[in-house]
């Protein structure tokens, strides 16, 4: 019997080897560990990081064709790890503030990000649901962390609840996809519709739409995103930061690797769908966060609108396409970063505020967390030279190139209306009467405002080493 290659599944294995290890740190230490436990946490990713650059830019298959290790997993991988350790990062001075200090908060999200990890390199289906279920399954315990509060535990259940649906419904996309073609390896489903062997028959088709209901509600893409607000607005935010960075990233990984490897073939079965749920998002996200009042909610309703935007490249249908959603999620991921730090720096004398009109007059009593604010506002309605900006040109310019040009219209026209609510927060942070003033940042959140800010505002300096990346990643799902 020859033994796979566990050398190209050593980053995930390692990660496993460290949330165990964590694990018995915690239970042996009790929460007074939870300090080191949370900096051994970004430690492990950060090794975890070294590994994937290691051995990964040559595409090799193994555990039976079950597993796949290439550039694109490099990329989306790296960025995974990154957002899940800013997230830990972030959470460490919040929970000594509102007394959740506990263990297992790190771990759950390094088992959390090892299951994005899988499901990044997936090349069977199976892979893919058990990946999913590995990362699904740790959300929802993250999801309702802050057990002595009503709205956090109703959010984690709601996230339970509706979470094990979309399981449902993806798993029998799946079986249908096996019962009309035999297999669930995705090179197999791509050599069989490539040589015409296998036609999209009705029973297929079907399966595709489940799977693309299951994959869109892990992305809180319309019309599956109802769970975004309560949940977004209900967890403690470090949380919300983690499920607004990293989980996005990997379901948008993995819907593209889906879509575009053993489906390709087929993109003109599937394209009128994913058109389908772009528009949806990005009129929802932008119409709907209009009358938030509440900056978490209203951030829920961002990252729906901006999940339409990313699905604009992946409606495409071409190289060009992923490039650019690889290059928006990528700065989507430090947009969302940075403006969380701001939010978990909202906090007066009397604790944590999530309102709005909290942020009157900021740029009088916290001059430099506005600039930040600013900027990451800015960037985010898409105002130019900032990242933000860069990120939906490149969408836009792929689905034209696709004659796509409608939906690019409507992601413009969508994108002015967005604009509206995120300058709105500029306004009152530039030009309403001050309110009481927030505490001073702490240092940790203050570094990652500026590191964020700073990438934002000057990435039309040094675009390049992101666009050749994205571009080497790309050409991987196009042999």
């Amino acid at each position: 019997m020859v033994l796979p290659d566990f050398s190209i599944a050593l980053p995930e294995i390692f990660l496993a080897c460290a949330a165990m290890a964590l694990l018995m740190i915690g239970a042996f230490r009790g929460n007074k560990s939870t300090s080191l436990i949370s900096w051994l946490s970004v430690l492990s990713f950060i090794v975890a990081g070294l590994l994937v650059q290691f051995d990964g830019y040559s595409t090799i298959t193994t555990f039976g064709g079950l597993y796949r290790d290439d550039a694109y997993g490099v990329f989306m991988k790296t960025l995974c790890l990154g957002a899940s350790a800013f997230a830990i990062i972030m959470s460490i001075d919040f929970n000594k503030r509102e007394k959740l200090v506990r263990f297992e908060f790190p771990i759950l999200i390094v088992i959390a990000t090892l299951g994005m990890m899988v499901m990044i390199s997936a090349n069977d289906l199976m892979t893919m649901y058990m990946g999913i279920e590995l990362m699904s399954l740790s959300l929802y315990v993250t999801a309702a962390f802050k057990r002595d509060s009503v709205r956090s535990t109703e959010a984690g259940l709601k996230y339970f609840v509706l979470g094990a649906l979309s399981s449902g419904m993806l798993l029998y996309g799946v079986s249908l996809i096996y019962g009309f073609t035999g297999t669930t390896n995705f090179d197999v489903l791509a050599n069989l519709f490539t040589s015409g062997e296998e036609e999209a028959g009705i029973g297929l088709l079907i399966g595709m739409v489940f799977m693309i209901a299951g994959l869109a509600f892990k992305v809180s893409a319309v019309p599956f995103h109802m769970w975004a607000p309560d949940v977004y607005e209900g967890v403690p935010t470090p949380v919300t930061a983690f499920f607004a960075a990293a989980p996005k990233v990997a379901a948008i990984a993995l819907f593209l690797r889906v879509f575009v490897t053993p489906f390709g073939e087929l993109v003109e079965q599937w394209q009128q769908i994913i058109v389908f749920v772009s528009i949806a998002s990005m009129v929802l996200g932008a119409f709907a966060a209009i009358n938030q009042k509440n900056i978490k909610r209203l951030m829920a309703y961002s990252s729906i609108g901006h999940i339409g935007y990313a699905l604009v490249g992946l409606a495409a249908g071409t190289e060009e396409g992923v490039r650019g959603v690889l290059i928006y999620m990528s700065i989507y991921v430090v947009m969302n970063i940075g403006t969380f730090a701001c939010i978990l720096s909202m906090r007066h004398r009397d604790g944590m505020v999530e309102d709005i009109s909290e942020l009157a007059g900021l740029s009088k009593t916290q001059p430099w967390m506005a600039f930040f604010f600013l900027i990451f506002m800015f960037s985010l309605a898409g105002i130019p030279p900032l990242a933000g900006f860069f990120g939906k040109f490149y969408i836009f310019i792929a689905a034209v190139n696709a004659g796509l040009i409608p939906l690019a219209v409507i992601g413009l026209v969508t994108s002015v209306v967005g604009a509206y609510y995120y300058l709105r927060i500029v306004k009152i942070m530039y030009f309403d009467d001050p309110t009481e003033g927030f505490e001073p940042a702490s240092r940790t959140q203050s570094i990652i405002m500026a590191a964020s800010g700073l990438f934002i505002a000057f990435f039309v300096i040094f675009p390049g080493p992101l666009l050749d990346g994205a571009q080497a990643a790309a050409a991987v799902l196009f042999p």
